[in-house]
């Protein structure tokens, strides 16, 4: 199968109920990016402030079954998983009482971390200040933490590519911050360090944000402390240099080895004796070698010695690459949740209360495969009607078109998606005739190769040139359920389900 590399859009898609189609559909249309430092990500809610009562809401009364962390008695505060009506999952953090006795405060903190829009991040998108309550809100990440991951594995220890990836986004969440005037970072560990939805590490946001307004930034063991915090309780981008280094500890040897400990190691010359030994010696001794180097560096005792987030990033950067392209051969790219061994998390708009199709159904499950099956089968009945050609219309260049129309069906019936792309982007591109099954089969091709932004661009331009088709509005649920737009998505699956419907009972012949 042919696959295209994923991309991110430069926009960020506030949290509202857009009821009216035309107005949604123009704010859906932004340009591509394929930098993971857009500004603004879609699928990323803009910042806002909760009620209360939403929290309660999404969390069952912020019940025991729905925490995911507790900090100790050096930061009490915990953290619950819960889910908002629009169905999305959000992560809520609840400071003890009165840790920020002044609401502006706690307001101002928020929203300074709330500014902050990254891939790299666990972002912060919203807050709540209500009598004694202070509690802020970040996007969920439910795959589990690194130490998770590293330290209490049942099924497979992280892989060497993986280590060195998690490294290099972590480096890139502190780049970002640091260069948004957001440089401190308050106890970086391997608990900070969390997987998405495709097992992408993200560093949580919610170290962006002191415990209190004057209390301890660090609740870890004293081990790992920066020796200067332990000297004057001032946390410095120097000293999230060396916490970093203790991340890069915890990679290298799948243990929490205390820092001093690890650094007498690291100078008699053997990483032998630093490397995780489940990894069984499949990794490279140079690269490793390289990040023992780093790691030595971000733990020096002198601040000053340690290196700069724009290091971090530069000195991680080639060692991805080539682990990447050895990794797998012909592949520059390894899905995250490949190398971790987990399935891929896919949400699918909630079924509507009509009686669906069999396409209708496919796209409720979010069954590529079905739903591929189910267009080769309609082939082009649906188009009938959309085009009026003359005589005189049916020139060379009219064959050239058709013929690369033809092209790309071959290539869609035999799964190879990129080849159908490239043909049905030639007979779109002269525009002498309109197709929307070209439109939604394409759509289909751009879903399959993990482009569902330009999946969504197409079905839309398919319900342009058949206003009540319900295989656009299908193609539209499926492709904003990719973008994590899920109650977009079930208002689109609700429409097809209406309009067919309609047809059953006498409209348009299907």
């Amino acid at each position: 199968m042919g696959c295209c590399e994923s991309s991110f859009l430069a926009e960020t898609h506030p949290e509202k109920d857009h009821r009216h189609k035309q107005h949604h559909h123009q704010s859906l249309n932004p340009p591509l990016n394929h930098h993971p430092d857009a500004a603004a990500a879609i699928g990323i809610p803009s910042f806002l402030e909760f009620s209360l009562t939403d929290l309660k809401a999404a969390t069952n009364n912020f019940s025991p079954e729905y925490i995911v962390s507790e900090g100790g008695q050096r930061a009490p505060n915990v953290v619950y998983k819960g889910r908002l009506q629009n169905r999305r999952w959000i992560a809520v953090k609840k400071f003890a009482k009165l840790a920020w006795p002044d609401p502006k405060q706690f307001a101002e903190e928020a929203w300074g971390v709330g500014k902050l829009r990254n891939r790299r991040l666990a972002n912060l998108i919203g807050y709540c200040c209500d009598g004694d309550e202070r509690l802020v809100v970040a996007e969920y990440m439910p795959n589990d933490t690194l130490a998770k991951h590293l330290f209490h594995w049942e099924n497979q220890t992280i892989e060497w590519a993986m280590r060195l990836r998690v490294a290099l986004y972590i480096a890139e969440a502190l780049e970002y911050c640091s260069s948004e005037g957001r440089p401190l970072y308050h106890d970086l560990n391997a608990y900070r360090v969390l997987f998405d939805e495709d097992g992408d590490p993200r560093l949580s946001c919610f170290g962006l944000m002191k415990n209190s307004r004057d209390g301890k930034s660090y609740s870890t063991n004293l081990a790992y402390t920066p020796p200067e915090y332990l000297r004057n309780g001032r946390v410095t981008p120097e000293s999230v240099a060396y916490s970093f280094g203790t991340v890069l500890l915890d990679l290298l040897s799948g243990k929490h080895i205390p820092p001093s400990h690890a650094l007498d190691m690291m100078r008699g010359k053997n990483i032998l004796l630093v490397m995780d030994s489940h990894l069984e010696g499949k990794f490279s001794t140079e690269e490793a070698t390289a990040v023992v180097g780093l790691a030595s560096q971000c733990l020096q005792h002198e601040p000053r010695e340690r290196p700069s987030t724009r290091d971090l990033v530069a000195t991680l950067t080639p060692l991805q690459t080539k682990s990447d392209v050895r990794n797998i051969a012909g592949s520059i790219y390894v899905p995250s949740y490949v190398m971790l061994g987990i399935s891929k998390h896919e949400e699918a708009p909630p079924t509507p209360q009509r009686p669906l199709s069999p396409l209708g159904e496919a796209c409720s499950r979010m069954d590529l495969t079905a739903i591929h099956q189910l267009l080769v089968m309609t082939h082009y009945r649906d188009d009938y009607g959309t085009n009026e050609l003359s005589f005189q219309e049916w020139t060379q260049q009219m064959r050239d078109m058709l013929e690369a129309r033809k092209h790309g069906d071959l290539a869609f019936r035999d799964k190879d998606f990129k080849a159908a792309i490239d043909c049905y982007s030639q007979f779109i591109d002269v525009g002498t005739m309109v197709s929307p099954t070209v439109y939604a089969r394409r759509s289909l091709c751009y879903l399959l190769c993990d482009q569902p932004d330009a999946a969504l661009r197409d079905a839309m331009q398919a319900q342009n040139v058949y206003p009540d088709w319900p295989t656009a509005f299908y193609m539209q649920s499926v492709a904003l359920a990719k973008l994590d737009m899920h109650q977009d998505a079930a208002d689109m699956m609700n429409e097809a389900a209406g309009l067919e419907e309609k047809r059953q009972k006498g409209g348009r012949g299907s």
